[in-house]
């Protein structure tokens, strides 16, 4: 009897850890989500800034550009994260009617409303930094300068928390985030600068 009562107890041990290593599963795959968003959100909206800059210099074009650019992404991520969250929703939900007879246990569900809003809030944090960094610099060489230093600080940041979150490995994670960044910045001045100067005279 009392070896029945401690193996009760084990498997009921055994089931909390499962279940709180289950929640801390989702609650990283979640932040790791944010993070990509917001690095997106930066990514994007610095290398549109850098690009219709390199064409237009003057301080009002770029923020407008960088404001569209935030409104637009965010838009979209909300979009397509709450169509394809639905999806996952719909599967579920027909999983536990021939699993559970018709009984739905919402709370295991996934929420759609939530999902496009997480997504959306994250791309517009990552997209206000380059905005915040241009918006009060009406030199256009010193803009662009602070333009790079802020993005280069938040990549090299959201590509700790990227590998951190994933358990990756914390320099190599940040040089690929840090030099894709970059990579996307200069590409996207260069090809803007090149079809403006020649491209449309």
């Amino acid at each position: 009897m009392e070896s029945h009562n401690v193996n009760n107890s084990l498997n009921i041990d055994m089931e909390k850890d499962q279940e709180k290593a289950f929640d801390y599963s989702k609650r990283a795959q979640w932040l790791r989500a944010a993070v990509l968003g917001a690095n997106d959100g930066l990514v994007t909206t610095a290398s549109l800034m850098m690009g219709v800059g390199a064409i237009k210099p003057d301080v009002k074009t770029m923020v407008l550009t960088g404001f569209a650019g935030l409104v637009a992404g965010a838009c979209s991520m909300a979009i397509g994260e709450f169509v394809s969250v639905y999806s996952q929703y719909d599967i579920e939900v027909a999983q536990m009617k021939r699993d559970n007879g018709g009984v739905i246990d919402k709370e295991k569900l996934p929420s759609p409303i939530k999902a496009a809003t997480a997504s959306a809030l994250a791309f517009s944090i990552g997209a206000i930094v380059p905005l915040l960094a241009a918006a009060f610099v009406k030199t256009y060489n010193v803009r662009i300068g602070v333009i790079v230093s802020a993005v280069t600080l938040a990549l090299v940041m959201f590509g700790w928390l990227g590998a951190v979150l994933g358990k990756a490995p914390v320099v190599k994670s940040s040089a690929r985030v840090l030099i894709g960044g970059w990579l996307a910045m200069a590409v996207t001045y260069g090809l803007t600068k090149l079809v403006g100067s020649h491209g449309m005279s």
